[in-house]
């Protein structure tokens, strides 16, 4: 348990915990979520920017790492200032948030669960080419997924994602040092510039990385940490900040790679996750097999803690989901919180937790053997492109109303944050429908 100072009372009078200070030895669930939320899609699309427009869209790289820190920040304080879950938030603001949740997270999950299996095997098939398939080492990683987060609660669970960071970390920016950035032009890149055709790379850098409902997931990995009132506020804020520079290290770092590697001799990259299988030859062909393997593993360890990230974090908020309902149908007050149950890790042994989990695991694995239907496509990239939008403009509804304590509800800042956030994210949701295979 971490030291405290004693507690202090709130404006109702109830008992608030406080840290002794805003310590480093804190920080953990920032670092969970945006290892989860940055996957191999994301690393292609920051090279692919790179190697279109070299250092010209650096500046997007640490807008989009703001907009996720006023996002994170905004969930997490929701949490901590009212002792109640995202989804008790949501479901305040009237029944359509629960349908479009439902609906969301059963689609979201069958179609999310195969990819990022197939994510995971991608670099062991490249790192091991006599092996077994693409198939079965999807079906491994995702029964050690399973596996792992069935049977480990939160506190194992941030130490293995720590872990993992740190592998892709080093990784990332060892291949970025590898190949030489030019500091001159990176310091340039943070001048704001559009050049032709790079208005729809430059909103997807500032949206796309880290951004998933995995940010939604943030609140309750705060509470699962153990912190649960607003006397965790500033320790909450710090986990936050650092969590995104690393992922805005992480960025920069690839948009290096992208403009010194590729941009410079005019090499592509396949769309997708497999782009990282094109760059890892690259590697091979330029600094030997050595780097190549190093870099390969680093795509794992990206993969993997997106895929027990989402394991983890989604299937917290699927049972919050359900629990919420069986309250309602019994007549619970609105005003029962369940931050404490999570910090207690009553959710991460409960039956819809795990029965989220089963679903996550096994129906997408038929996934892999067909290709994705048409009509689940569709209606998958429609919900997925909806996501963010709502989950910034319902924290600005409910950071601004009277479900929010009045000493954190949002001020200038945070509205001007959040409503540019929820503005920028329509023109993506409009973009990425108008890009569906319809």
């Amino acid at each position: 348990m971490p030291e405290m100072t004693g507690t202090t009372e709130s404006g109702t009078g109830e008992a608030i915990s406080q840290p002794r200070k805003s310590s480093w030895k804190y920080i953990g669930p920032g670092i969970v979520v945006a290892a989860t939320g940055v996957g191999a899609g994301d690393l292609v699309a920051t090279l692919i920017a790179g190697s279109k427009f070299g250092y010209t869209l650096m500046w997007a790289a640490v807008i989009g790492c703001v907009v996720k820190i006023s996002l994170a920040e905004a969930a997490g304080r929701w949490h901590l200032a009212t002792g109640r879950t995202l989804f008790e938030g949501w479901r305040s603001l009237g029944q359509w948030t629960t349908v479009y949740f439902a609906i969301y997270v059963v689609i979201w999950g069958f179609v999310y669960g195969a990819t990022a299996m197939s994510s995971s095997a991608l670099p062991i098939v490249a790192l091991f080419p006599d092996g077994p398939s693409l198939k079965v080492w999807a079906i491994v990683t995702g029964l050690i997924g399973l596996a792992f987060v069935w049977f480990n609660q939160y506190a194992v669970f941030e130490k293995v994602m720590t872990v993992l960071v740190g592998v892709m970390f080093v990784v990332v920016v060892y291949v970025a040092a590898r190949v030489g950035p030019d500091v001159g032009a990176s310091f340039a890149g943070l001048v704001p510039v559009l050049p032709d055709g790079s208005l729809l790379y430059t909103l997807g850098l500032i949206g796309g990385v880290g951004g998933t409902i995995t940010m939604a997931a943030y609140g309750y990995w705060v509470n699962a940490k153990g912190w649960t009132n607003s006397g965790w506020m500033k320790v909450m804020r710090l986990d936050n900040r650092v969590a995104y520079i690393t992922t805005g290290i992480f960025v920069v770092a690839m948009l290096i790679v992208g403009a010194e590697l590729l941009h410079s001799s005019q090499l592509a990259l396949t769309k997708g996750d497999r782009g990282l299988i094109d760059l890892g030859k690259i590697l091979e062909d330029r600094y030997g097999a050595v780097t190549a393997k190093l870099f390969l593993v680093g795509f794992f360890a990206t993969s993997f803690s997106s895929l027990i990230g989402v394991w983890h974090g989604v299937s917290l908020m699927f049972a919050d989901f359900v629990e919420r309902l069986q309250r309602d149908r019994k007549g619970a007050p609105v005003d029962v919180g369940t931050a404490q149950e999570v910090a207690a890790g009553v959710k991460e042994r409960s039956l819809p937790f795990r029965a989220y989990l089963l679903w996550l695991t096994f129906p997408p694995m038929a996934l892999l053997w067909l290709d994705q239907p048409f009509g689940l496509v569709v209606v998958y990239g429609v919900l997925g492109a909806f996501f963010m939008p709502f989950l910034a403009l319902t924290l600005v509804w409910l950071l601004n109303s009277s479900r929010t304590p009045a000493e954190w509800r949002n001020g200038m800042l945070s509205n001007v944050m959040l409503v540019a956030a929820g503005l920028l994210f329509v023109v993506l949701c409009v973009q990425q429908l108008r890009e569906l295979p319809w």
